[in-house]
């Protein structure tokens, strides 16, 4: 590595980044998935234990005064628009003060959010600490997803964002069985086993927080703000724990330097340059992958369990069940495609996810239009559209994170993340709620075709625009803004 001083601040000549990325898959590595991987389980328990325990909250005898249509409606949306500002807020914060002080402050908000949110004494606290917790959760997806994209060797990069970020709906399992037991009143009290749920996701994140400690800053955060001595330190760390988990079998030799010219940040004008003018093509591309995952999720979800009550009358007590097969099929579509990304390619398998998933649905509207469909059967074929749909709205996340420069990768995961959410929290339910509430056969199909539609159409735009990103490294893929003769593309 070496360094010259130039006008604008140091110039600087690196091999870091493709040390990095050659490195060989280890328990090291490990450490990085488990310690910021596993917070997306905590969001998948949070969303579906507060769906599931709204009932509860409602009744007397819970200890707060507060109707089920509050929780669902209310506090769901506060905790959206939580996780929307929250992610802008914190995702210009991870790009100007770095990954791993924003992964911990993050974790911490959300940490004492869902703490605070179990002693709830009225509604206005519930509601407020609701905003909290979707607060750190929304700063979470910008931190977590650009250290992880940093860190992890470029070969394996896009089977473990999936992965990642598919954990959410293991969360979601965990979410239905759980407050199915908390529920339960020969177990718990009314007032006392919804209080227990978010307690338990308090001391699930505690424990995180102490796996988080031992993650390092992102090397390349450190070259380009002027800490290249930090960075050599930290890689020369992973490698040496590397070698000797190989039993001191030399690494392969990196392959290609960097000159980067470092400074301290980035201005929201260069950002916006950047995101929307010197790589427009890429945002039309993550536009359309986070805007058509939304809609299908909320086209099938929204309303899941009047669909089975209305139509199938299933016990508004066994939804819970119905909805932790679906989560399963979510979760296993991630775990089980996630290599084909590294491998097939990201522009074949993002195409291909999003266009099975959304003739799939086609199909199901199809067969719950001519009333060929039961519970069971309705569930199974949600399976199959969401074993392709989790795995290409996974990829939506890993696009964004990986197809921009590295000073702005948290601000644009921040940016389309909020995008996303806030269609898939916000209009998503304004459109279906009114669709799958009426009764109608016809109208539910229709909220199946147009998420089946959009699904379809990001899939066109996905053939024609993604980007080939797999096994390139990240300064390949979006050459970094300080780089010497750095341009957009």
């Amino acid at each position: 590595m070496t360094t010259a001083q130039a006008d604008t601040g140091r110039t600087l000549t690196t091999n870091i980044p493709a040390r990095l990325d050659r490195l060989p898959w280890s328990r090291w590595h490990w450490t990085i998935v488990i310690g910021l991987g596993t917070v997306w389980i905590l969001d998948g328990l949070e969303v579906t234990v507060v769906g599931n325990i709204a009932s509860r909250l409602s009744e007397p005898g819970s200890g707060l005064s507060i109707s089920s249509g509050q929780v669902t409606g209310i506090a769901a949306a506060l905790y959206v628009a939580g996780a929307c500002v929250g992610a802008l807020f914190w995702g210009r914060l991870t790009d100007k003060w770095g990954r791993k002080k924003l992964f911990m402050i993050t974790l911490a908000v959300y940490l004492a959010a869902t703490a605070l949110t179990s002693v709830s004494f009225e509604s206005w606290w519930f509601f407020a600490f609701r905003f909290l917790t979707g607060f750190g959760i929304g700063g979470e997806y910008a931190a977590i997803n650009s250290a992880i994209d940093e860190l992890i060797p470029a070969q394996y990069r896009g089977r473990v964002d999936l992965m990642i970020n598919g954990s959410f709906w293991l969360g979601a399992v965990g979410g239905s069985l759980l407050s199915i037991v908390a529920l339960n009143t020969d177990f718990f009290a009314k007032d006392v086993g919804w209080r227990l749920t978010f307690a338990l996701g308090a001391v699930l994140a505690f424990v995180i927080l102490l796996v988080r400690r031992h993650v390092p800053e992102s090397p390349r955060w450190l070259l380009i703000h002027g800490r290249d001595e930090e960075a050599e330190r930290i890689v020369s760390s992973i490698e040496e724990r590397v070698e000797a988990e190989r039993g001191g079998e030399a690494l392969p030799r990196p392959e290609g330097e960097i000159t980067i010219r470092q400074r301290r940040s980035v201005t929201f004008v260069e950002i916006a340059r950047t995101v929307f003018s010197d790589y427009r093509r890429r945002s039309v591309l993550g536009f359309s992958l986070f805007i058509g995952q939304a809609f299908l999720y909320n086209a099938i979800t929204f309303g899941f369990g009047a669909i089975l009550t209305t139509f199938f009358d299933v016990p508004t007590g066994d939804t819970g069940y119905y909805f932790a097969v679906i989560a399963i099929g979510n979760f296993c579509g991630p775990l089980l495609l996630g290599k084909l990304f590294d491998t097939v390619g990201r522009r074949v398998m993002i195409s291909s996810t999003y266009l099975l998933s959304g003739l799939l649905l086609f199909g199901t509207a199809w067969l719950f239009d001519r009333g060929s469909l039961s519970a069971a059967t309705l569930t199974a074929c949600w399976c199959a559209v969401l074993f392709f749909a989790s795995a290409g709205a996974s990829s939506a996340y890993l696009t964004v994170s990986e197809v921009f420069p590295m000073e702005t990768r948290a601000m644009s995961i921040a940016f389309f993340y909020a995008l996303g959410t806030a269609a898939g929290g916000i209009s998503g339910p304004l459109l279906f709620a009114d669709l799958t509430s009426t009764g109608k056969v016809g109208d539910t199909v229709l909220a199946f075709q147009i998420g089946a539609g959009l699904m379809c159409a990001a899939g066109l735009v996905a053939a024609f625009l993604a980007v080939r990103a797999e096994g390139r490294s990240l300064e390949d893929i979006a050459t970094p803004l300080t780089a010497t003769g750095a341009s957009g593309g």
